[in-house]
């Protein structure tokens, strides 16, 4: 990351392909936004209760997430779309900008209706952050070789996973850092890292674009935001509204018109769509986003909700809590990296998603059975079966993906991926997280003169009391847990029974780049393209 001016990587000429070398310095800029999106996922898992407590929002915390998860889910296809138009570095650059001054401003918030609300900015950068990185590498990296290089990637996830924890855990147990308050770094952190990041892009993101005049889909993007907001609100709010009260049924007319609306926009648009229709003609395309879109409801719902069983159930601490979900981190690096050999070898893939999705489905169904007294280690070997089967399954989707699509529509395609995803982990986090609380307080309704006295928004009162006075209230949380793991399970059980379906492509040994090139008919004398 150091190399001197005349070392940065160099576009190849006519859409050759990249040299190993110039691969690695590509991929040292993109580790690094890679690291910003991790670190802070790392991080605000552990740190998550304390700043709730701090800011008195328990009850509302899936708000912080929810906001979050919809910015960026909503502004993933528009990164890649936007990047298969005007180029990969400038959309990166443009993510990793609106990342950082999304951390500033959560790092001062004062409520976590403000926090929401900046998160939400952060979210905007989010968007760009995963879903280019995979772009940009199917760019350079043909579909068979990719496993080769996605040990790097995994290398980012796992520091970020020992990483993430400690640091999260350690301004969120101190009062003050450098006379601010402690939990403010979880979200200052960052500054550093995007600044080093946004640097090595600049010197080393240097990729051959042909740039394509287009319309910007500003109705697709409207009309999938009008759709999408009103049915993430009521599902963060159908608990306390009643899921069938006046508010909820407005909620969801107003969400199906802005669905139709954002379906009738894609039908006009042609191939200039947000999300291009004719994508969908691709039955891998269509089935793999489907897929994406349960695992992530699911996948979403787990990680959500085993850090709050660590914290408020078994008593660890923030720091303690994210180190003991280091084995689901471990599954998860260990089953990639395997997988991606593997396939690199045989070119055969279909077989990973298999095993995976029913790895996950045990590990929910077990996740179900455990309880206040459950020991700490037969929870982290069953983290170990989750993370191997989710491992095995989210990069050979992307991969699927990626492998039928028109080298054009590379961005748009991958970030589709990244999107449906996504959009089950939105209504994963909002859904799961209401339905953990619901369960809670129903349970507690016997307690506490019918629970009046307790206020889940702030649960460190918990510290406070002896155990025989908190034992019903961390049962409650404990049967409320499992109830999510348990409806999780079985809608991981839907994905494992559609993968079957799925048609195994032979994989293509040419990068986006040299596919785009023979479709194109550039010979390699040809002038060089824009970088970008």
């Amino acid at each position: 990351m150091s190399e001197p001016a005349s070392q940065a990587v160099a576009p190849p000429q006519g859409g050759a392909a990249l040299s190993h070398r110039q691969i690695l310095l590509v991929i040292s800029g993109l580790m690094l936004g890679m690291l910003l999106a991790a670190l802070d996922m790392t991080i605000m898992g552990v740190a998550t209760k304390t700043i709730a407590d701090e800011l008195h929002g328990q009850t509302i915390q899936a708000w912080v997430t929810t906001a979050y998860l919809i910015t960026s889910t909503i502004s993933t296809p528009l990164y890649g779309k936007l990047s298969d138009i005007y180029g990969r570095k400038p959309m990166y650059m443009a993510a990793i900008g609106l990342f950082l001054i999304g951390s500033v401003l959560a790092g001062f918030s004062q409520s976590m209706y403000e926090l929401a609300a900046f998160r939400a900015v952060q979210g905007l950068g989010a968007g760009g952050l995963m879903s280019l990185v995979l772009a940009i590498i199917a760019d350079i990296v043909s579909p068979r070789e990719r496993g080769r290089y996605m040990g790097y990637f995994m290398s980012v996830w796992g520091a970020s996973s020992v990483i993430g924890p400690v640091v999260g855990g350690f301004f969120a147990g101190v009062d003050t850092f450098a006379g601010i308050a402690g939990w403010r770094w979880v979200f200052l952190v960052n500054i550093p890292v995007g600044i080093v990041g946004l640097i090595v892009v600049f010197r080393n993101l240097n990729l051959p674009h042909r740039k394509v005049d287009h319309r910007i889909d500003y109705w697709g993007a409207a009309t999938l935001t009008a759709g999408l907001v009103p049915l993430l609100i009521v599902a963060e709010q159908g608990r306390e509204w009643g899921w069938g009260s006046g508010a909820a049924l407005t909620m969801y007319l107003i969400g199906a018109i802005g669905i139709a609306a954002f379906v009738f926009a894609e039908s006009r648009m042609g191939d200039e769509a947000l999300i291009p229709l004719r994508l969908f003609r691709f039955s891998v395309f269509s089935l793999s986003n489907v897929i994406n879109f349960i695992m992530g409801l699911g996948m979403f719902g787990m990680m959500m909700s085993l850090p709050l069983y660590l914290q408020i159930v078994k008593g660890a601490s923030p720091t303690e809590a994210g180190l003991l979900t280091l084995p689901m981190t471990a599954g998860i690096l260990t089953a990639a990296m395997t997988s991606g050999r593997i396939i690199a070898r045989t070119g055969r893939y279909k077989v990973f998603p298999v095993i995976g999705l029913g790895l996950v489905a045990a590990a929910m169904f077990l996740f179900g059975q455990i309880g206040t007294d459950t020991p700490l280690w037969w929870t982290m070997v069953i983290m170990t079966l989750a993370g191997g089967g989710l491992g095995l399954c989210m990069q050979t989707l992307v991969l699927s993906v990626q492998n039928v699509v028109p080298p054009k529509d590379m961005g748009v395609a991958t970030s589709s991926a990244t999107f449906f995803r996504s959009i089950g982990g939105t209504v994963g986090t909002a859904v799961f997280l209401s339905m953990l609380f619901t369960v809670v307080i129903d349970r507690l309704a016997g307690f506490a003169r019918g629970g009046a006295g307790l206020d889940l928004n702030d649960t460190s009162f918990l510290n406070a009391m002896s155990p025989e006075q908190k034992r019903p209230i961390l049962d409650a949380f404990s049967h409320g847990i499992d109830v999510v793991f348990t409806v999780g399970g079985v809608v991981i059980l839907v994905a494992f029974a559609l993968i079957w379906f799925l048609k195994e492509v032979p994989l293509s040994m040419k990068s986006g780049i040299e596919r785009r090139n023979d479709e194109d008919g550039v010979v390699a004398e040809a002038t060089p393209a824009a970088v970008n």
